[in-house]
């Protein structure tokens, strides 16, 4: 205790955290929901309550952290993240307490939270607890593996081109553990939770775009050679740093995170000739070193030298590394039209948009209620830019291609309940 105490004293910066409480049945927002914040080990003492508005949401509020420094310097000992314990209440659900949220100094972190309905009143809550950063604490490294998979083995089953999958199960444990539970999780949950888990928010842009791409393309030739499925698994991938990547359930991820992986999540990295997603496989670089792999505290430091993300990836897998783009997205209603539509546009596409925005209105009293008439007009600028508001985007008033499928996604997720009610 003295010793935690002693690291929260050290805590002379700030991060900032918000809180988003949705429901786990509906994916509607969760209203006057109750966040109890306190320091990790030390439950008495409540720094900050919080409620949620009519979109789920808390306000950002300021929380103590380590200074930035130490998540920037390779050879730092010292934790460079606090924890803190939320707790999470509200009428007709059953409470959820999260365990380890990791705030990192001059950085927004965003909690996720699904709470389940209560049954009959009877109320238990769940409990997570966030077990250290990778880059922290001691983890099995990657056992390496061919970074091109053989797709002519007898009975081996591939896809035939590469497909952004809308869900993927994620088995938490290693491969051959049948206690672990798997979870489905949405492709870009995924990913963010990976990158927030495994390299820290407070580097630069293009090294998290840079490890956001390996991540990605690690997960999508999972998929598209369903690596596990022909081993007789029924999982898309594990939790396991021996054999995937790190993925913790409802961890907190990073704002600067987020945006990145909502900018490129139909991207995954291509060899010539080759038309699976190539296994980018990698390493911290300080607990463990890998030759022709991507190390992660490396790809900080040329992030910091101004290099761009596939300067940085070409450093460490080659000059035939390249960024490709995947010719389907499952689970979306329409794909992007291919340029940006802000005022003065109309059409089909602006009236699809206009159509899905009312019914996320029905479920996010904070977003008005538009006219459907194909034209994009002041009216529809604001709902946009509401809606990038309360969705994490830059507020533009503008759809461009991550506002349009942020639109995509919570439509579906809104409208698949209301579908079967």
């Amino acid at each position: 205790m003295s010793q935690l105490r002693a690291m929260q004293d050290e805590a002379s910066e700030k991060g900032r955290l918000q809180v988003n409480v949705v429901s786990s049945v509906t994916a509607f927002p969760v209203t006057n929901a109750l966040i109890s914040i306190s320091y990790t080990g030390i439950p008495e003492n409540t720094l900050e309550t919080l409620t949620t508005d009519a979109s789920g949401q808390t306000e950002t509020v300021e929380l103590a952290a380590p200074p930035e420094e130490g998540s920037l310097d390779r050879n730092n000992e010292r934790q460079p993240y606090s924890e803190y314990t939320l707790d999470i209440s509200a009428p007709g659900y059953e409470p959820v307490s999260i365990s380890g949220a990791e705030i990192l100094a001059n950085t927004k972190a965003i909690q996720n939270v699904r709470m389940r309905p209560s049954d009959n009143g009877q109320e238990e809550e769940e409990v997570f607890v966030i077990p250290a950063h990778t880059l922290y604490g001691d983890y099995p490294p990657k056992i390496a593996e061919e970074e091109i998979k053989p797709t002519n083995e007898t009975g081996e089953i591939v896809l035939s081109r590469v497909v952004i999958p809308e869900y993927i199960v994620v088995h938490d444990g290693s491969p051959r553990d049948s206690t672990a539970k798997n979870y489905y999780v949405k492709y870009k949950d995924y990913i963010k939770n990976v990158a927030s888990s495994e390299i820290y928010a407070t580097w630069p842009a293009n090294t998290i775009r840079a490890n956001v791409l390996a991540i990605m393309s690690f997960t999508l030739n999972r998929v598209y050679t369903e690596w596990y499925r022909n081993k007789g698994y029924d999982f898309t991938i594990t939790s396991s740093t021996a054999f995937d990547h790190k993925w913790i359930p409802e961890r907190n991820v990073y704002e600067s995170i987020s945006v990145i992986v909502d900018e490129l999540f139909s991207n995954y990295l291509s060899r010539p000739n080759v038309r699976q997603p190539i296994l980018t496989q990698y390493c911290d670089g300080r607990r463990v070193s890998c030759p022709d792999w991507m190390t992660q505290w490396g790809s900080k430091e040329l992030g910091d030298k101004g290099l761009s993300p596939i300067e940085i990836l070409r450093y460490y897998y080659g000059d035939d590394m390249y960024i490709n783009t995947a010719q389907e997205i499952s689970g979306i209603p329409a794909s992007w039209p291919g340029y940006n539509l802000e005022q003065g546009a109309r059409g089909d596409k602006v009236r699809q948009m206009q159509e899905e925005i009312n019914v996320i209105a029905g479920a996010y009293p904070a977003i008005p209620k538009i006219s459907v008439d194909g034209i994009y007009g002041p009216a529809t600028a604001a709902a946009v830019e509401k809606i990038q508001s309360v969705f994490g985007l830059p507020v533009t008033g503008i759809t461009d291609y991550k506002t349009w499928y942020k639109i995509s996604e919570i439509y579906v997720g809104v409208s698949r309940i209301a579908e079967l009610t």
